[in-house]
């Protein structure tokens, strides 16, 4: 199991270009091969006993077990991983990589005390296991048959829980999603709905938190290119979606997510989906909790109290495992099913009492959509327009794009960092309510309806939602983008261009949260066309990757009259609800 520190350093972003085989749960697996042991080797963690099984193409993952004190068979918590089984080498800090090794047998004793067979196994291609390494495609069919293997082996008693945050809480879902029958629950931390709307949000590479991380991880630039061509829908993407094949999966999974984190709105829809339409076994068994925290630490002048999910809800998977594989009366499944951080005012020298832990039956909790409507002056109402032609219009130059400050980002700054950093720009656009009489507490999805136009056949729009504090701070909520020409959706029929300056409704998910904006507090909308690096910089000529015509510079044009209401669209709760 990772951390959520060391779930910082793993991406679930990266992308294979290889076709996978028939889903496991459409195939009967081989049998389960007998561990085997290999020869003695330095690198084991502290504790471990290496074994290795067979898959049923004969390829070969090698795995760490940890064991209880005492005599077995015991439950097995299995964890599947693309950031190698016996830790990676510090050259600097950790030269032998002892300290990282003593790290892993360190988190592999929470679960060896509670009963527990703790099992990390490479997955295909990396580390000590066999194979060509094509991230998350073989995963369906391996998982499944890893399960399988530890429910077979002498340790244990069949009864098998898989576990991981990041990159290991994916091929936890995968596996689900082969619905293997000894695999009894889950834990999954932080862990996509679908890899193309989260790598692409809106049609929109995130370019260094997916290129960028690729090519640190030596991609050739031939793949990379393949990689900004891909934002079009097609069965290759589909074929591991949990969009696609959660339908499959008849367990229980404790769901954990951050709201600054990069799959915050996935982590919230896999729950909502196997919550409520899920299969059997799934449906009614899942459980939700929500944190003020992002892929790794947060940046800028914010901190809210105990943002790590442990800090935050006790050792609430140990009790999971206690109660799905071990039986234990432990009151779990008697708790509500969501747990959510409700943030607040959180400035490092003045954090506000009103950051708390709620609970809900589902998510979203009850709510209202109230429309914050877009203003000529620069404002923001609940008062819907009624004046007519009131537009502003920007030049958007790809060669200078707005810079990015915080965000659901990986591998950079992250978080609600203050976004007067950006600078008064021609081309970014603050809208804003008056200093608030009471407060506005909000908890679910976030979107924004603008209506906009460009004069060329293609452009992005990106949409911010910002906390304004008392002095001035613009504490960054949520931002997405959408590029123009899959506003209709991106299947390949759907993708269209632009008509050079008719204004067009379009709809950006900026994924959920919840906050309470404080009496005093400001309630902001930033609406700009760039964010960079956190999102590729579209040249506007309506040319997909490669093109050969120069990038121009546009001319976009916001509307915001009775015809054009552009409004961000607030999940606003009742007031008894947000005391």
């Amino acid at each position: 199991m990772m951390t959520l520190r060391q779930a910082a350093l793993a991406s679930a972003v990266a992308l294979s270009f290889l076709a996978g085989a028939t889903p496991g749960h459409a195939q009967k697996p081989r049998p389960a091969a007998a561990a085997e042991k290999p020869a003695p080797w330095p690198g084991l963690p502290p504790g471990a006993v290496e074994e290795t099984m067979v898959l049923r193409d004969g390829t070969r993952l090698a795995a760490n077990v940890f064991k209880p004190a005492g005599k077995g068979p015991w439950p097995v918590v299995l964890s599947r991983t693309p950031y190698l089984k016996d830790g990676r080498i510090d050259r600097e800090r950790d030269p032998d990589g002892a300290k990282n090794r003593a790290g892993l047998a360190q988190q592999a004793k929470r679960y060896t005390d509670a009963g527990l067979v703790f099992v990390l196994q490479d997955v295909r291609g990396k580390g000590r296991s066999q194979g060509f390494y094509a991230a998350f495609e073989n995963d369906i069919e391996d998982g499944y048959d890893a399960v399988e293997w530890a429910a077979a082996q002498p340790w244990s008693n069949g009864k098998v829980g898989m576990t991981g945050g990041s990159a290991l809480g994916i091929t936890a879902n995968s596996a689900a999603m082969a619905a293997p029958p000894h695999l009894v629950a889950s834990y999954v931390v932080v862990a996509p709905a679908d890899r193309l709307s989260y790598s692409y949000p809106g049609g929109v590479l995130k370019d260094k938190d997916t290129v960028g991380w690729l090519r640190g991880q030596g991609v050739s630039e031939e793949t990379l290119d393949k990689t900004r061509a891909r934002s079009v829908d097609d069965v290759s993407w589909n074929r591991v979606a949990m969009t696609t094949n959660r339908k499959y999966i008849q367990i229980p999974i404790f769901h954990v997510g951050g709201w600054y984190d990069i799959f915050n709105g996935g982590t919230v829809d896999n729950f909502e989906f196997l919550q409520n339409q899920g299969a059997p076994g799934a449906r009614g068994n899942q459980k939700l909790m929500m944190g003020p925290f992002g892929h790794g630490p947060l940046t800028g002048d914010l901190e809210y109290p105990g943002n790590d999910r442990l800090a935050l809800g006790g050792d609430q998977e140990i009790r999971w495992f206690d109660y799905w594989l071990k039986g234990v009366e432990n009151g779990i499944m008697d708790e509500p099913p969501v747990s959510y951080f409700m943030m607040a005012g959180a400035r490092k020298s003045a954090l506000s009492p009103k950051n708390r832990m709620l609970a809900s039956a589902n998510w979203p909790p009850a709510n209202r959509e109230v429309r914050y409507y877009l203003t000529p002056e620069r404002g923001l109402t609940t008062r819907a327009p009624a004046a007519a032609g009131a537009k502003t219009s920007y030049r958007f130059d790809p060669a200078n794009p707005v810079a990015t400050f915080g965000g659901a980002n990986l591998t950079f700054e992250r978080g609600p960092m203050d976004q007067r950093a950006v600078g008064q720009r021609q081309d970014y656009l603050r809208f804003q309510t008056p200093a608030l009489d009471r407060d506005v507490t909000i908890s679910g999805p976030v979107s924004m309806e603008l209506y906009a136009a460009t004069d060329g056949p293609d452009t992005d729009f990106v949409a911010k939602l910002v906390d304004v504090y008392p002095d001035g701070y613009e504490a960054l909520v949520l931002d997405a983008p959408i590029r123009t020409r899959f506003r209709s959706g991106r299947m390949p029929e759907q993708v269209r261009p632009m008509t050079p300056g008719a204004p067009e409704k379009l709809v950006i998910d900026l994924w959920p949260t919840a906050i309470t904006f404080e009496k005093g507090h400001r309630i902001a909308v930033h609406v700009t066309s760039s964010n960079a690096p956190r999102f590729e910089v579209n040249p506007n000529t309506g040319e997909g990757p490669g093109g050969k015509s120069p990038p121009r510079v546009a001319t976009n044009t916001v509307y915001m009259d009775a015809g054009h209401p552009s409004a961000i669209v607030l999940p606003v709760v009742y007031p008894a609800e947000g005391k």
